[in-house]
């Protein structure tokens, strides 16, 4: 129903930033509600942000106050936008997106590398 394919990862200096973008195509964005998850090698998937439908947003706890998630549902993006990043930001990161009956879909993630 929905294709995703994330933008803008790559290596960053530690403090450093970054600003990755999901673009959405195939169903009507504003339906879905969207989310960044990463993982790391040899760790399971974590969420990182989410946003809803009605743009309410939700941070994993090692996120909180330096990564935003935004949407722009005339665009069918999603953004997170990483500050302060810290070595153990380094991860696969991908864009997930919910329909309203919970079906779940993927992008095929980019990597982040924090790293000097």
């Amino acid at each position: 129903q929905v294709q995703l394919v994330e933008s803008g990862g790559g290596l960053v200096q530690p403090g450093g930033s970054l600003r990755l973008s999901c673009a959405a195509s195939g169903s009507l964005f504003s339906g879905y509600a969207m989310g960044w998850y990463r993982q790391a090698p040899g760790k399971q998937r974590e969420l990182v942000a989410a946003i809803t439908r009605g743009g309410t947003t939700n941070y994993g706890d090692s996120v909180k106050g330096r990564f935003t998630i935004s949407r722009d549902n005339a665009k069918n993006t999603v953004y997170l936008q990483m500050n302060s990043l810290r070595p153990e930001d380094t991860a696969v990161y991908y864009c997930n997106a919910e329909s309203r009956v919970h079906a779940h879909y993927w992008g095929q993630g980019t990597q982040v590398t924090v790293s000097s």
